[in-house]
């Protein structure tokens, strides 16, 4: 081959650099024509922010969140994970009022314990509630109480949860951020995220009545009806066996509701819903050993 030319190579440098200045003038042209405009802010209030992406603000992420407080669409203070002094200073920066949020924490619509719901077979699988609920719905007598296996405290990223001496998650409402991922991580669908505020609570979800209620847990909702009775007028009420409250009447809800419930399935809870521990040696119970 004949040796290339000078000029040819500098004419097929000149191309190839024209070609590129000219994709460069479109490239920025695009750019100032299209450019979305971001508040610098935004950048400042997410490293403010603990980084967990738990989702309890109601949004996707931590950036989400710090997006909506500087648009004035969230106050700081719906990050129930930050610390006051955080959301303070994140305040401080937006120069906006902390604002308020309602404290939310997790219940769980059960009080069925090893001591009080015995269990119909013995389980001896892998001890994940998500396991024994896919063998036949569990081993409980009541099919639609908790397993007692956890899952919930395992799932929990702010250890809020601990596990009592008779299996029930006892949720620590200082450490709760109502993240939902105990909601989440219960195959039974027994907990829900609510706010503080609304202490009248049923911890039963069997849709059985009466003893045959009874017979599987010995705090169920019997369906007796005493707490529609004791409460305001249209507070409570019995639906396919059931005792619902209506939290929309909260105001008129009180503790004379839970007095007369024979079982104690209706309750009125301040603080923690369980107790942290139990009496010593309780445990489970084959569903023969209670009482018809």
């Amino acid at each position: 081959m004949g040796a290339v030319s000078p000029t040819a190579i500098a004419v097929s440098a000149g191309i190839l650099g024209g070609v590129g200045l000219l994709f460069a003038a479109l490239i920025a042209l695009v750019h100032r024509k299209f450019r979305v405009w971001e508040d610098p802010r935004i950048d400042v209030v997410a490293a403010l922010l603990p980084g967990a992406n738990c989702g309890a603000c109601g949004q996707p992420g931590c950036r989400a969140f710090a997006e909506k407080a500087v648009a004035g669409a969230l106050a700081p203070a719906q990050c129930t994970v930050a610390s006051p002094d955080v959301r303070a200073d994140i305040a401080a920066y937006l120069g906006v009022d902390v604002g308020q949020a309602t404290q939310r924490v997790a219940r769980l619509l059960c009080a069925g314990g090893t001591d009080t719901a015995p269990d119909r077979a013995d389980y001896r699988g892998l001890a994940t509630c998500r396991a024994a609920a896919a063998v036949a719905g569990g081993h409980k007598g009541c099919v639609w109480g908790c397993l007692n296996l956890g899952d919930c405290a395992v799932a929990c990223t702010f250890d809020a949860i601990r596990m009592n001496a008779v299996g029930l998650p006892v949720v620590i409402p200082e450490k709760c951020t109502a993240c939902g991922d105990c909601v989440r991580a219960c195959p039974k669908d027994l907990f829900l995220v609510m706010p503080m505020e609304q202490k009248l609570l049923v911890q039963c979800k069997s849709l059985l009545e009466g003893e045959a209620a009874e017979r599987l847990c010995r705090v169920a909702c019997n369906a007796c009806g005493k707490c529609v009775l004791d409460a305001a007028p249209g507070v409570i009420e019995i639906k396919r066996g059931l005792a619902v409250i209506d939290y929309a009447k909260n105001e008129l809800a009180g503790p004379e509701a839970t007095r007369r419930c024979p079982t104690g399935a209706i309750v009125w809870v301040e603080g923690a819903q369980f107790a942290p521990a139990a009496a010593a040696g309780a445990g489970r119970r084959p569903l023969e050993e209670v009482p018809a």
